[in-house]
């Protein structure tokens, strides 16, 4: 039984960090297609508007993320609908560039620190907080196709069946039998 035991629990965390891997290979290929689409943008067809090439660049590096995380990273946990995932993660993205952005900011105004080398190690913090924030609200939440199949579930022992409501003779006492249901199967 210990060795059964041992042998899921390796499993399991084989397949956490395999997961972790896939994770960060798409997000270093996301990093690269950002800031690569950034600077041809900035230097190219958006000269003169750093704020729209970065835009760009992230958006379109967003769309790559979603993709790969959806089709390798957690392809075994994707939702069947691809919509709400799809919003999902945009919100689990948006929270995640308040977060990189809040470290910057927090060192640059409450701090007061004006040396760029230190604002963009604080930026990189954040990034890696954000990170690891964006893991697991995929890993939990965005990709998770369970999340659908428990919420047929909970729907499902939250509706009563109408026809033992019908049955029932006219005057009986209802509330001797609730005790009776609501026992586990295994003591009735």
């Amino acid at each position: 039984m210990i060795t059964t035991f041992i042998s899921w629990l390796r499993g399991l965390a084989s397949a956490f960090w395999r997961e972790v891997a896939k994770f960060g290979t798409v997000g270093a290929v996301a990093f690269v297609v950002d800031n690569g689409l950034t600077w041809i943008f900035m230097h190219s067809i958006m000269e003169g508007s750093p704020a729209k090439a970065r835009f760009a660049g992230a958006t379109i590096a967003t769309l790559f993320s979603w993709v790969a995380n959806r089709w390798w990273t957690f392809r075994h946990r994707r939702q069947s609908n691809a919509a709400r995932e799809f919003v999902q993660f945009i919100l689990i993205n948006g929270i995640g560039i308040f977060i990189s952005t809040g470290f910057t900011w927090i060192a640059r105004y409450p701090m007061g620190i004006t040396d760029n080398r230190t604002l963009f190690m604080a930026g990189v913090l954040g990034i890696c907080v954000a990170t690891v924030v964006r893991f697991f609200a995929y890993r939990y939440w965005v990709f998770n196709s369970s999340a659908d199949e428990d919420a047929r579930e909970l729907a499902m022992e939250m509706t009563m069946d109408p026809s033992k409501e019908l049955d029932a003779p006219a005057g009986s006492d209802r509330t001797a039998e609730a005790p009776q249901q609501l026992k586990p199967q295994a003591e009735q």
